[in-house]
């Protein structure tokens, strides 16, 4: 192995554990600025952001492949509309009822609906062991949601916006899904870019309609640094060190950052944001990442 290898795995292993903390800030800013930023105003500062970040890196690249934008702008929107409008916006709808360690640990679902998503849209294999971590992650899922406590389900008094982060964890998983069964022209990063510019485009009748609700945010600097630190730290920043992490350590080793994100962000919502940790967290978080690793965990040929 050269220096130059080496080093690139060093610092691969040091984004591994970086990484989540990334991913975790978007929960708890989604929390922090329920009060005082609209929902979709704040999707669509973050994702047209990060589209000015990415643009001088990727410009040159959408403009020399224009025909592969002109063939795949319907998928592109979807894609936007699924993993910016849906996942993006409804995550921040979300945060106005229900926690931020609420959101980490839903969210982290989403895996488990990929493998379940990909066996319903396309017949992939689902193993026995896979079904037992769907299962056992399902049970954490609802733990949470229902607080504790089943007699819920006869009250059906769920928080919505627990609902809604499963709505939008479940958006996430299909847009996961699509995004590696849709072949593109586009590199990574011009892809990413264009899909969020797609997003951008999809939510602007939202948009409207909520500036027409509730009026637009006030530019203060509080929502200037909360929409800036959405842009470079789990925007473009966690998507890039993601990669990073996948092209120098595999994406097996990639996926520990699945189990390691809802920790980070409940820990971030303790010290900044007082939220306690209940026992059905404890038991939810047990059940779900359980399931997770039995679900994603490779196994030895």
């Amino acid at each position: 192995m050269d220096s130059a290898s080496g080093r690139d795995r060093r610092i691969a292993h040091v984004l591994l554990f970086l990484t989540p903390a990334m991913f975790a800030t978007n929960m708890v800013l989604a929390r922090a600025t329920a009060d005082f930023i609209p929902p979709v105003a704040l999707a669509e500062l973050r994702w047209a952001g990060v589209v000015l970040l990415l643009l001088p890196f990727c410009g040159a690249e959408l403009r020399q492949r224009r025909a592969a934008l002109a063939r795949e702008w319907r998928g592109l929107l979807v894609l936007g509309l699924l993993g910016m409008g849906i996942c993006g916006a409804g995550v921040y709808l979300a945060a106005a009822s229900t926690t931020a360690t609420n959101i980490g640990l839903l969210y982290s679902f989403s895996p488990i609906g990929i493998l379940l998503l990909s066996r319903a849209m396309f017949g992939e294999r689902l193993s026995l062991r896979q079904a037992l971590g769907a299962a056992l992650a399902l049970c954490g899922v609802l733990v949470i949601v229902l607080r504790g406590d089943p007699a819920t389900l006869l009250r059906l008094s769920f928080s919505a916006g627990d609902l809604l982060i499963l709505v939008a964890a479940m958006s996430w998983a299909l847009y996961a899904v699509l995004l590696k069964r849709w072949p593109s022209a586009l590199g990574v990063n011009a892809r990413l870019t264009a899909i969020a510019a797609a997003g951008v485009i999809v939510m602007l009748p939202l948009l409207a309609w909520e500036l027409v609700e509730q009026g637009p945010p006030v530019f203060d600097a509080r929502t200037v640094a909360a929409v800036l630190t959405l842009v470079v730290v789990p925007g473009a920043g966690a998507y890039a060190t993601y990669s990073y992490v996948t092209k120098h350590l595999g994406p097996s080793r990639a996926g520990l950052m699945l189990y390691l994100a809802p920790i980070y962000t409940a820990v971030m919502a303790w010290l900044f944001l007082g939220e306690a940790f209940a026992a059905h967290h404890w038991i939810g978080a047990a059940l779900v990442l359980s399931g997770l690793y039995l679900a994603t965990r490779q196994q030895r040929p």
